[in-house]
């Protein structure tokens, strides 16, 4: 089917363009917290799987997801619709989406727990790859709806306090929905709740569709085999040490979310504020990423980021320090750790579009979602290690489902909570040093690209 032409470019997009395109990161966090936060402890938990054998399987389920990613990237990148390249994927992808996330969360009655397993691999591998073919068009998009800087970052800012306010709305109400909609059965309730956000998120993938429209476009002339795509990418310095920079704050994000729910539960003793716990960390991260248009405009992106990961890793080993019976301590301390931490997910993707740019400016080629599917790899490779590592530190100092834990037990959650994931933020702050790209360079490339693009505006 041909394409039809790109509508003219804007400076500044309207309202509710990025409305719509915010909300589709709202939708996606029903998925993406709900696996953060709550995945383990319902594998360990409610399917009764020990916790050992879980972490190997998230480990390896999201090893193989995340290598579907660049290859989704690619196949995005040739698509070639009248709606665009990468909306109708939010289409085909949402209802298949939501399906397999009914299934990941459903306790199959007819398996005793000790078959169990299987079942956890295979349904949790279709909903992480039905979640690709979902998200990696979607982030995509970010870098095609405007090519202005600025405006990539108003847009991504927007985009992650619509996921936070998803995570926050998932890690406040799960257990609640689950005890309600569940009525005492905890695998009927997180099976009907699963269904809930999957009616949720296919009603705002439709809403993103038809809200946004693609304005940049690959040189008319591109026909780039694959390979060279991945070979471009490779040679892109600056994309290089966002790939790595991905993958260590996905292990600081993730390990602390994944933990926190035991924190509570088994170190805290208060499980009862857990949803209060994790949902005013989430407020904290969306107020962080609504300050990042401001902070950005003061303060260079590269340092900015660089500060910021370095104030979350002092903050998480100071963490460490709180006693079990001062809550107030705990909650403090994170909602500081989620305050700086919410910019670093509008900086880092709003930079990866500018990645996007460097490698059509040097090459002459432009792949979009590959740079974009390419670092949600990365992302989704912390994420898998980070999965992997709380269930193996539980195993190895003795954790037991539902029971009071041993003192060595305790001791692995605090420090899968707290020095472990400020070790690794402090560890991000220092490999940002080595990103190339200034808001000044970004700008130089902007504008040479727009003189290739339309020569007669040059002087």
């Amino acid at each position: 089917m041909p394409s039809a032409p790109p509508p003219p470019p804007v400076s500044r997009l309207p309202l509710h363009e990025r409305t719509g395109y915010a909300l589709g990161d709202f939708g996606l966090n029903l998925y993406w917290a709900s696996i953060s936060a709550f995945l383990l402890i319902f594998y360990t938990d409610v399917m009764a799987l020990p916790a050992a054998a879980v972490g190997t399987m998230i480990l390896l389920t999201k090893v193989g997801d995340a290598i579907a990613d660049p290859l989704m990237g690619m196949f995005a990148d040739r698509t070639r619709t009248r709606w665009g390249r990468f909306r109708p994927w939010l289409l085909w992808g949402a209802l298949p989406m939501a399906a397999t996330g009914v299934l990941a969360f459903t306790v199959p009655a007819a398996l005793d727990p000790g078959h169990r397993l299987p079942w956890a691999y295979v349904t949790f591998s279709l909903m992480m790859l039905a979640y690709t073919v979902v998200s990696i068009p979607y982030s995509a998009l970010s870098g095609v709806i405007t090519a202005d800087g600025q405006q990539r970052t108003v847009l991504v800012s927007l985009r992650f306090i619509a996921a936070f306010a998803g995570t926050t709305f998932v890690n406040y109400a799960t257990l609640d929905l689950v005890g309600t909609l569940g009525q005492g059965d905890a695998a009927a309730g997180w099976q009907r709740t699963m269904m809930l956000y999957g009616a949720i998120a296919v009603g705002l993938f439709v809403f993103v569709f038809f809200s946004v429209r693609e304005r940049v476009a690959p040189p008319q002339a591109q026909r780039t085999p694959w390979r060279q795509d991945v070979a471009d990418l490779l040679q892109n310095r600056p994309w290089l040490v966002l790939f790595v920079l991905a993958l260590v704050i996905m292990v600081t994000i993730v390990m602390r979310g994944g933990a926190g729910v035991y924190y509570f539960k088994y170190y805290l003793g208060r499980p009862d504020l857990t949803g209060w716990f994790l949902g005013s960390y989430s407020v904290a991260l969306a107020v962080g990423a609504a300050a990042t248009p401001l902070l950005s405009r003061f303060i260079d992106r590269r340092r900015l980021l660089m500060a910021l990961m370095t104030i979350v890793g002092v903050l998480s080993c100071a963490m460490y320090f709180v006693p079990a019976d001062n809550v107030v301590a705990a909650f403090a301390l994170n909602i500081l750790v989620g305050l700086a931490l919410g910019p670093k997910s509008p900086l880092a993707f709003a930079m990866y579009a500018d990645t996007a740019d460097y490698t059509e400016w040097r090459t002459g080629r432009r792949a979009t979602a590959l740079t974009f599917a390419a670092a949600t790899f990365s992302q989704k490779l912390g994420g898998a290690l980070a999965s992997a590592a709380i269930a193996w530190v539980l195993a190895a100092m003795g954790y037991v489902a539902n029971q009071s834990q041993s003192d060595a037990s305790q001791q692995g959650i605090v420090w899968l909570m707290t020095i472990i994931p400020g070790l690794v933020a402090l560890l991000a702050a220092w490999t940002m040093r080595f990103y190339p790209l200034d808001d000044a360079r970004v700008a130089e490339i902007q504008q040479a690209l727009a003189a290739r693009k339309n020569p007669e505006t040059t002087p």
